[in-house]
Order: structure tokens, then C-alpha cells, then sequence
């Protein structure tokens, strides 16, 4: 009878250790249960979390206004072409400058019509406007010219 009651007592003991690791283990390893828009809310907070520093995106460049008047010479040397040519940079001539621009009216207007619709050394095509007309480039051009006459 000796060994009967000592397995119950081993059995005893074994069925309250197991409850006890249930009553610990099970609550630690049971994932916690969210509504959907509580799982949302989180998403939401880790991406904000994880966003880059920076971003960057192409955008296709707006068309031209249809119908819109096309802009004089002066105004389109003054908001695109000025930039280099009244201070000089990236080695473009001058606006006024008589001797610089010597050589080049020597070619003719069409050389420089060419050069300035089609870009030439570190000048874009257009001035980098792209949006402008072949008829407003021309006239960017002839009023440089006349200022370095």
C-alpha cells in the first residue's frame, strides 16, 4: 500500500506542477488579440517610424499653357537667359560684352538660333526651358544680340 500512495502523491504533485507552468507559460507566449483597427493603428505607426529622411520623385514637367500669349524677348532673356549671361557663369559670354560676342555674330543669327534651341557646351537646350517656343528663343536671341551690338 506503501507504493499506492506514494504514485498518488506523484501524481498529485505532477498534475499541480503542470497547472502551475500553464498558469506562467501559457499567458507569456500567447500573442495579445487586436481588433483590426488597433493591428491598422500599429502598421501605421511603424511606417511613420521607418520612413526615409529623404524622398525624392519625377514628375513629368507641366505643358504649356494652351492658347497663352508667347512671352517677348526681354522677358524671357531676363527670367531664363539672364541668370548666366549678365554674370558670366559657366563661361557664357556676357550680355554687352562687344568682344565676346564678336566671333559669334560673325556666324550669323542661325548659328546662334542653333546653338540656343539646341544647347551648346554647358547652356541646356533652351536655356533648360524647355517649355519654351522655338519663335521665343529667337527673340531671347536677338535681344541679346542687341545688347552686344
Amino acid at each position: 500500500m506503501a507504493e499506492q500512495h506514494s504514485s498518488k502523491s506523484i501524481m498529485w504533485a505532477t498534475i499541480i506542477i503542470a497547472i502551475v507552468l500553464i498558469a506562467i507559460v501559457f499567458p507569456l507566449t500567447v500573442k495579445k488579440s487586436t481588433s483590426a483597427a488597433d493591428a491598422a493603428k500599429g502598421n501605421d505607426e511603424a511606417d511613420v517610424r521607418i520612413q526615409p529622411v529623404a524622398k525624392f520623385e519625377l514628375a513629368k514637367a507641366a505643358a504649356p499653357a494652351a492658347g497663352g500669349a508667347p512671352k517677348d524677348g526681354a522677358t524671357v532673356f531676363n527670367t531664363v537667359c539672364g541668370a548666366c549671361h549678365n554674370t558670366g557663369a559657366a563661361g557664357a559670354p556676357k550680355a554687352g560684352d562687344k568682344a565676346a560676342w564678336a566671333p559669334r555674330l560673325g556666324q550669323g543669327k542661325d548659328a546662334l538660333y542653333k546653338s540656343a534651341i539646341g544647347g551648346k557646351g554647358a547652356m541646356p537646350p533652351k536655356g533648360g526651358a524647355g517649355d519654351l517656343s522655338d519663335g521665343e528663343i529667337k527673340a531671347a536671341v536677338d535681344h541679346l544680340i542687341g545688347l552686344s551690338k
